[in-house]
């Protein structure tokens, strides 16, 4: 009965354990600093010192509760001195595992910091035999299910899994702790749950186990969602860059042969279109920049629209513009109106003859800034509206772009009719201005 009595005791003081364990893992996730430390493998010195500050005090509370109110399952000792050594390195395992065992010498556990520091300065060297230190996060709670399959690989194939040497190093410091624990039991130098039944002190040996198992494991899947978040930042960045408005190559030619000809009879104007192209193509080149104030914006349409004009002819392209000066600070996606605008002209005024116009129209409209673009040119019928704005540089452009950057607060209204022109009017929050992250 008494066995029975110590077995249920025993059990329920190990899941409580590990229940503390993953608990203060999963807290410590929740600060921001915590987790860029544990994404980071290469720390320098100050983040192993920060490192530190985050895991010392909570488990130095957990010995002093022990000492003071005998709640045994809240000293995490040894396996917080393997964890900060396995996770941190040398350095961290060193010092932690010292600054953890401090606490119990003021109760005469003597052996208490030497052995912690030197569990955490082993778990340190492990992490450094690891080739990959990848292989240290695939230290997880069930990870002795693979045993089998590990020995076979070992003795088959000769291929190992270094995922194991932590699995079976914290075992094997778990036994000798508790070995050496009963060794200096009276007086008792080092502190461990004590059992005199073999199949007991299985569990309390698996349970030292699972309370780093089950750490590494919530850091693991932490770092794996920061690294999906970074690569999603990352495709962000790649896809913006890849939908960042491009000039048409026929623009180029077309603004070239409009040159050599100017050149003949007014070089003047040639030389005023060189510089106007030579804007062009350094705005091309800020590609980092995703938001600019609406003024640039309209200074570089104001470019691109003159050089239309002086290949076109005033008589075939005019520009009508309506600018809200209140919406000139405002910040909208960098490239934005181009792609319109060039759509206007290739699709709606270059067939006219003559008298083609583009009206450009800015104003505020509770709290959201709104931006429309009318032609008055071809126009178009529905299917055809969708054949010529569902390609890659166009309209499915920008809306891709906005819809990458906004989500669903931004509006697009497109309306079309054929031989009346087209209307497309834009919504988007103001002043909006959120840099994607660089790494």
């Amino acid at each position: 009965m008494n066995t029975l009595l110590e077995g249920r005791d025993l059990l329920f003081t190990l899941v409580l354990k590990v229940g503390w364990a993953a608990a203060l893992a999963a807290l410590l996730v929740r600060f921001r600093s915590f987790r860029t430390l544990v994404f980071t493998e290469n720390r320098n010195s100050d983040q192993k010192v920060m490192l530190l500050l985050f895991l010392v005090p909570p488990l130095a509370i957990g010995v002093m509760l022990r000492l003071l109110a005998n709640y045994r399952f809240l000293d995490l000792t040894l396996e917080g001195s393997f964890l900060m050594g396995l996770i941190g390195g040398r350095i961290v395992g060193l010092l932690g595992g010292a600054l953890i065992g401090l606490l119990p010498f003021g109760f005469h556990e003597w052996l208490s910091a030497p052995m912690a520091a030197l569990v955490g300065l082993l778990a340190g060297v492990i992490r450094e035999v690891i080739p990959e230190k990848e292989d240290v996060w695939h230290f997880g709670p069930f990870l002795f299910l693979n045993i089998p399959q590990w020995l076979w690989k070992l003795v088959r194939q000769r291929k190992g899994n270094w995922a194991m040497l932590p699995l079976f190093a914290c075992a094997a410091f778990a036994v000798g702790w508790i070995e050496l624990s009963e060794a200096v039991r009276s007086p008792r130098w080092l502190y461990s749950i004590h059992t005199s039944n073999a199949g007991y002190m299985a569990l309390v040996v698996l349970s030292s186990v699972m309370c780093v198992a089950m750490a590494v494991k919530i850091w693991n899947n932490t770092r794996i969602e920061m690294n999906l978040e970074q690569n999603q930042q990352l495709l962000l960045r790649a896809r913006m860059d890849a939908l960042t408005s491009q000039i048409n190559p026929h623009f180029l030619f077309n603004t070239l042969n409009t040159v050599s000809s100017l050149i003949r009879f007014d070089p003047d104007m040639a030389r005023g279109v060189v510089l106007k192209l030579s804007n062009i193509l350094r705005r091309l080149l800020r590609k980092h920049e995703t938001f600019v104030a609406l003024r640039e914006e309209l200074d570089f349409i104001d470019d691109y629209l003159d050089i239309e004009v002086i290949r076109f002819g005033r008589d075939k392209l005019q520009i009508f513009k309506e600018i809200d000066e209140g919406t000139l600070d405002a910040f909208v996606p960098s490239m934005l109106l181009q792609p319109i605008v060039e759509n206007a002209i290739k699709h709606g005024l270059a067939p006219r003859l003559e008298g083609g116009q583009i009206h450009i129209r800015t104003c505020r409209e509770a709290g959201r800034l709104a931006i429309e673009i009318a032609d008055n040119g071809m126009g178009m019928p529905p299917e055809r509206l969708q054949e010529v704005y569902g390609g890659g540089i166009g309209i499915s452009n920008v809306h891709e772009r906005l819809r990458l950057l906004y989500g669903d607060q931004f509006e697009m209204d497109i309306r079309s009719r054929e031989g009346e022109g087209t209307h497309i009017r834009i919504a988007i929050p103001e002043l909006a201005v959120v840099e994607p992250a660089t790494f």
